[in-house]
């Protein structure tokens, strides 16, 4: 079989998989977060944390409560890091550095997963487990959260109430997060990914030192780092490293757990706005770009110029034998289109034009199908801003499923696209305009460039992965990228609530003969190109200066 029917069969296989899925779980997420009954165990996690599940709140209500749990899990995984020194199950490593510490901590909460540290040569059993793999459930769960709260401002009307954030981040982790991952975690475990919670082993001489390799929960973090749209791997390699991706088979299992909720999403957000034909159209638009990227991706890897790259079938550098050109490719773009740091293979290996594309995924907002909550809450702020310029087009009242498009809601949407870019091209001018972090790059010119924007750009995205030539672990690096994490995860989450409130409170506007029909094809398509437009076209003088100055050298 050739490498490029290989690696067509696999993206058939993963489709059909997440056809298969789509329908019941975006109808259990829908039942999920409408239900008003509780579980007796999230009850007891209700009296616990002293919270009323049944209380409604507004959207700053709503985004308190996201805040307030977010900072706590900061200041909690800050600590754990800085207390591994003394804690039992640290393997003898020592407390991380302040920097480290800081930028590692909103990482992780900030549902990022950027690693500035070598996990097997760091991280003991307790801060892995009771700190970074508990942020892999609830950073997810509280994307997911907020997602809904969108959803129910475009579902409610004439009223500013948008649900209860307890409940729904208790309900993300018990009934959706936590039972698919421990049925996930069983697969992995029984195709070569390792579960303990040995200590350090010496494997024999390695280039005339001892390897050494320590083992850990590696399933049960692997499987929620993907279904949570997280990243951080056990160990540095990440999902190239044969325990947490032992073979071809795991490789897709872990793609499809990275895409499973965020397209269930879509059919979500269409059960509870009662218009299943939207959904489809958004899941049509994401469909539609990743399925694009892909093929881009694969065309530039395979593609044979030079002898070095015929003789190999491909750009085979820094990917893995058993998973190909084929399984890299799919999984880079799976990642880089979602808010998924975890990769399979080295990005900064790949061709010039291949690690632009990996850039251009995150560069435009990760919304195909994007993170777990993220996704969707972007793609639907930029559905908003695609029905405004037909309105401006041809002269009418923006509507979306019955709600006016006005003046507030636009701004909100406008700043919560301006954001990222601000966040991405500032930080990546000073670090390139100052002296020291110049210091941290491998490589230079246009290659060297590309591996200080793609840090920022995967910071302030929230993605997580690098192009990993760049030396990060400086006090400069962990602290800027650590708040462009913070900044990047947040202030977003601000416009989107600020939204959904507004469009919460609005009485619904009846659909007329003029009223753009935002279930078809067409407006499908006006989305597609207001992404690329709207967002992609923000990065291009950045990229000209790096990936495609490289890439048609």
């Amino acid at each position: 079989m050739s490498p490029v029917l290989a690696g067509v069969l696999q993206l058939l296989a993963l489709t059909a998989a997440l056809a298969l899925a789509h329908v019941p779980l975006g109808n259990y997420l829908a039942r999920v977060y409408s239900s008003p009954k509780h579980l007796r165990i999230e009850k007891w996690i209700y009296k616990g944390i002293g919270a009323d599940p049944d209380t409604e709140m507004r959207w700053p209500a709503y985004l308190r409560g996201v805040l307030a749990f977010s900072l706590a899990g900061v200041l909690f995984l800050y600590l754990l890091q800085r207390l591994q020194g003394v804690l039992p199950g640290s393997l003898g490593f020592a407390s991380i550095d302040p920097d480290q510490a800081f930028n590692t901590a909103a990482s992780f909460v900030a549902n990022t997963n950027w690693q500035s540290y070598y996990g097997e040569q760091a991280m003991g059993h307790v801060v892995q487990t009771a700190g970074l793999a508990v942020q892999n459930f609830v950073s997810a769960a509280v994307g997911i959260a907020v997602a809904v709260a969108l959803v129910r401002g475009f579902a409610r009307s004439r009223t500013g109430e948008l649900g209860n954030f307890w409940a729904d981040l208790v309900r993300g982790v018990v009934r959706v997060l936590v039972p698919i991952a421990v049925v996930g975690a069983v697969i992995l475990v029984a195709c070569g990914v390792i579960q303990n919670f040995s200590g350090i082993h010496e494997v024999g001489q390695f280039m005339g030192g001892t390897q050494e390799w320590n083992g850990g929960a590696v399933a049960s973090q692997e499987v929620i780092k993907e279904l949570g749209t997280n990243g951080g791997g056990y160990f540095n390699a990440n999902s190239a490293h044969p325990f947490e991706n032992p073979t071809p088979f795991t490789n897709l299992f872990e793609i499809f757990l990275i895409l499973l909720i965020p397209v269930a999403l879509t059919r979500t957000f269409g059960v509870m706005t009662g218009s299943v034909r939207q959904g489809y159209a958004i899941l049509g638009t994401m469909a539609a770009i990743w399925v694009g990227f892909v093929a881009l991706m694969m065309w530039t890897e395979f593609a044979h110029h030079g002898p070095a790259l015929r003789a190999a079938g491909g750009a085979m550098e820094g990917k893995e034998l058993r998973f190909g050109i084929g399984g890299s490719s799919l999984f880079a773009v799976t990642t880089t289109l979602t808010s998924t740091g975890a990769v399979d293979s080295f990005h900064s290996s790949y061709t010039g034009l291949g690690g632009g594309i990996t850039m251009l995924g995150m560069m435009l907002g990760e919304i195909a199908p994007g993170g777990v909550g993220s996704g969707l809450y972007g793609m639907l702020v930029m559905a908003v801003v695609a029905v405004f310029v037909a309105g401006l087009m041809v002269g009418r009242t923006p509507e979306y499923l019955g709600k006016k498009i006005g003046i507030r809601e636009i701004k909100f949407a406008a700043c919560y696209i301006l954001i990222t870019p601000a966040l991405v091209l500032v930080f990546t001018a000073a670090a390139t305009a100052l002296p020291t972090p110049g210091d941290s790059m491998t490589n230079s010119g246009a290659h060297g460039f590309s591996e200080i924007l793609y840090a920022y750009t995967s910071a302030s995205n929230n993605n997580g992965s690098a192009f990993a030539g760049l030396n990060a672990d400086t006090q400069w690096f962990n602290s800027t990228l650590g708040l462009a994490m913070l900044l990047g995860r947040f202030v977003p989450m601000v416009f989107v609530l600020a939204l959904a409130g507004s469009l919460a409170r609005q009485q619904p506007v009846p659909a007329t003969a003029g009223t753009l029909r935002t279930e078809k094809p067409l407006f499908s398509g006006l989305l597609v190109g207001a992404v690329l437009i709207i967002t992609g076209l923000t990065y291009f003088p950045a990229l000209a200066l790096g990936p495609l100055a490289e890439g048609l050298a």
